[in-house]
């Protein structure tokens, strides 16, 4: 039976991550507090920051723009999706997902 946790994102009970994502007290929080659906959400939206701001991860400023990111997304305020929210539908069958707030990204070294 899969570790149920109770999702801040989505609000309701929803099986777990097996493990935390990586170590930390974010990834820790992560593993206690979010599902396994809503951080596939989290992966999703983290491919589009990566490819929008063309973030090298080798780059410490551009891991800790995506650190932030991930941390609003989950625990920033708002961030629990809409009530319309249900695998990903918004109102009228467009794709919905709750966009990342906060600062811009780290200035790209030319």
């Amino acid at each position: 039976m899969a570790r149920m946790v109770l999702c801040k994102k989505l609000g309701r009970e929803l099986p777990g991550l097996d493990a935390p994502p990586f170590p930390g007290e974010l990834g820790q929080r992560i593993y206690e507090q979010i599902s396994a659906e809503a951080f596939d959400l989290w992966q999703q939206q983290a491919r589009t920051l990566i490819g929008a701001y063309q973030l090298n991860l080798a780059d410490p400023q551009a891991r800790d723009f995506l650190q932030q990111q991930m941390e609003e997304f989950f625990f920033g305020e708002g961030a629990q999706m809409p009530d319309w929210f249900t695998s990903g539908q918004a109102p009228g069958g467009a794709k919905g997902g709750a966009p990342a707030k906060g600062g811009g990204a780290p200035a790209r070294k030319k």
